[in-house]
């Protein structure tokens, strides 16, 4: 499988109902779950179906990004042949979020060119998913397809395409003939001289593109249902180690229903909530169906609900902030919320 498959992960994508949360990064680097980033889950099921070389295409704002995966130790692709390679894009706006540019690609050849993987599966960055991507060669060669388009159960395109490298070196090569400047260009064309398949995966697998969708996505992982389906024993979600101490509880807190991650502090009320690593929750403070990412603080009497605090947020004293579950309310990166803010 290593020397079969090619990675190829297009972190270009960007949704304008995403921009609170995206202005600062990449949408591939968004956290997720309380200790992982959106990529973490499309990149650990290509390492765990056994590739070893993967190129993200990243576009703009990728520092984050590129500080979360580093050399690619943790997903064991820091190689001497092969391993994790980045491309970042040049500025291509007509692009708009296809999944697979081909002018982005057509910019870093020598990647293609030099690859001794047959075969290349293309994916968006934006897709939480634990799958196994064995099965689906297979089905391919079996069906003897050009093109596999992988579908969900319900018929929607997860945007993710097997194809073989020297097939797509041909469609990269040949983009201005031919008119394609996308994977999804080809599959969807009637008269494409390609045979097209559609493969159809039964797991669990949703594709963010608004905050709606993240908050509830996130809020359904709080579901052991869905958390079974998407933590595999057998395939694990992989992600940056970081190295904290556990999380203190003090007598006084009480905590229902929620994902801690290491390094927090709380002396509040949290319920039917993520936190992530290193946040402070307050005496007093309560905590309900909010996503609280990175090392915020959020003192004394707070009362959140429905609300979402990008990193390193400070909630200052008293302050009640509230959203719904359709519409949470959003505290942009770094900044400060205090009680008179809302009066």
């Amino acid at each position: 499988m290593k020397r079969k498959l090619l990675g190829v992960i297009d972190a270009t994508t960007y949704h304008e109902d995403l921009e609170d949360l995206v202005i600062h990064r990449s949408l591939a680097a968004l956290p997720f779950g309380g200790r992982y980033r959106i990529i973490d889950f499309i990149l650990s099921s290509m390492v765990n179906s056994g590739i070893r070389s993967v190129a993200i295409f990243p576009k703009m704002q990728y520092r984050s990004l590129m500080d979360h995966l580093g050399s690619g130790k943790n997903w064991d692709l820091n190689r001497k042949r092969d391993g994790l390679f980045f491309f970042p894009s040049p500025i291509v706006e007509s692009d708009g979020n296809k999944t697979g540019s081909f002018e982005h690609f057509a910019a870093n050849m020598d990647y293609f060119y030099r690859s001794t993987q047959e075969y290349a599966i293309i994916s968006n960055c934006n897709t939480i998913v634990n799958m196994n991507l064995r099965p689906v060669l297979e089905w391919h060669n079996e069906a003897k397809c050009d093109i596999t388009e992988i579908r969900h159960q319900d018929g929607r395109s997860m945007e993710m395409y097997l194809i073989k490298t020297s097939l797509l070196v041909k469609l990269i090569e040949t983009r201005h003939q031919t008119g394609y400047t996308c994977m999804k260009d080809v599959v969807t064309d009637l008269n494409a001289a390609y045979t097209i398949c559609h493969y159809e995966y039964n797991g669990y697998a949703v594709t963010i593109d608004s905050i709606d969708n993240y908050f509830s996505t996130s809020m359904k992982l709080l579901d052991s249902k869905v958390w079974k389906q998407l933590f595999l024993k057998d395939q694990p979600i992989i992600t940056k180690v970081k190295d904290e101490p556990p999380t203190k509880y003090v007598q006084e807190s009480v905590v229902k229903n929620a994902m801690i991650a290491n390094g927090c502090h709380i002396s509040g009320s949290v319920e039917n909530s993520i936190i992530s690593r290193g946040v402070k929750i307050g005496k007093g403070a309560v905590i309900k169906n909010c996503i609280i990412m990175q090392k915020c603080q959020i003192e004394e009497n707070c009362y959140l609900d429905s609300v979402i605090l990008d990193k390193d947020v400070k909630v200052e004293a008293g302050t009640y902030l509230a959203g719904t579950a359709h519409a949470p309310y959003v505290i942009r990166k770094g900044t400060k919320q205090g009680a008179l803010m809302n009066s």
